[in-house]
C-alpha cells in the first residue's frame, strides 16, 4: 500500500503522465480520473450535473469550473476511490484546485501527493511530434518514450497504429504554450501547500516508473 495514494498527475502534454500511471495502477487498487470521462458518464448516467454539462456543450461553451469540480467530488467519492485514485488533467488552473481543495475535503478524501512530471522543453516536443494512436481502441504510443512491441501494431488489441496529422510541430508548440500560461501557476500554488513532488519524466519508463513510487512512498 501506497503512503501517498490520493493523487494528482501534474505536468506538460508529453511529460508521461498517462505512461507512468499505467504500471501504478496495475501494481495498485488506484482509479485514474479524467475530466473527460465523467462528464461522458455524467451525461449518459442523465445526472443533474450532466443535464447541466450537456446544455452548457450544445451551446459551445466550456463547462464551469464549478460543475467540473462537483463531478469530480462526485467521482472520488465512489467505492473504487477508497483505496486511491489518480486525477489527470484536472485541476488546470489554480481557480480549479480551490474548488477541488474544498469539494475532496468535504467527502474525506483530500489530495495526499501532486507528482510534478518535469521534463526539457525539447523532449516534449520529440514526444508530441512522435505520438501513435490506435485505430481500433485508441490506444496511445511514442515512437522514442513508449514504443509498441512490434512497430506499427497495437500491444493491447493488435490494431494499426498511425500518426495523427494534428500532432505536429506547431500543434505541439501551441499546447505547451497553454499549459505554461494556464496550468504551470499550480506549481507554485502546490508548493506552497508542502505537497507537490517533482520526478525526473525524462528518464526511461522502467527508471521513471522507480522515482515515481519512490516519492508515494517518501
Amino acid at each position: 500500500m501506497l503512503k501517498k495514494k490520493n493523487l494528482i498527475f501534474l505536468g506538460p502534454p508529453g511529460a508521461g503522465k498517462g505512461t507512468l500511471s499505467e504500471p501504478l495502477m496495475a501494481a495498485e487498487k488506484l482509479a485514474h480520473i479524467s475530466t473527460g470521462d465523467i462528464l461522458r458518464a455524467e451525461i449518459a448516467a442523465g445526472t443533474e450535473l450532466g443535464k447541466s454539462a450537456k446544455a452548457i456543450m450544445d451551446k459551445g461553451q466550456l463547462v464551469p469550473d464549478q460543475i467540473v469540480a462537483d463531478m469530480v467530488a462526485a467521482r472520488i467519492r465512489q467505492d473504487d476511490c477508497a483505496d486511491g485514485f489518480i486525477l489527470d488533467g484536472f485541476p488546470r488552473t489554480v481557480a480549479q484546485a480551490e474548488l477541488l481543495a474544498e469539494s475532496s475535503a468535504k467527502c474525506g478524501r483530500s489530495i495526499d501527493a501532486v507528482v510534478l512530471f518535469n521534463v526539457p522543453r525539447e523532449i516534449l516536443i520529440q514526444r508530441l511530434t512522435a505520438r501513435l494512436i490506435c485505430r481500433q481502441c485508441k490506444a496511445s504510443f511514442n515512437k522514442i518514450f513508449a514504443k509498441p512491441a512490434v512497430e506499427g501494431v497495437c500491444d493491447h488489441c493488435g490494431g494499426e497504429l498511425y500518426q495523427r496529422s494534428d500532432d505536429s510541430l506547431e500543434t505541439a508548440q501551441n499546447r505547451l504554450k497553454v499549459y505554461d500560461e494556464q496550468t504551470s501557476p499550480l506549481i507554485d500554488y502546490y508548493t506552497k501547500k508542502g505537497i507537490l513532488f517533482p520526478i525526473d519524466a525524462s528518464l526511461p519508463k522502467d527508471q521513471g516508473y522507480a522515482a515515481l513510487v519512490g516519492v508515494l512512498n517518501a
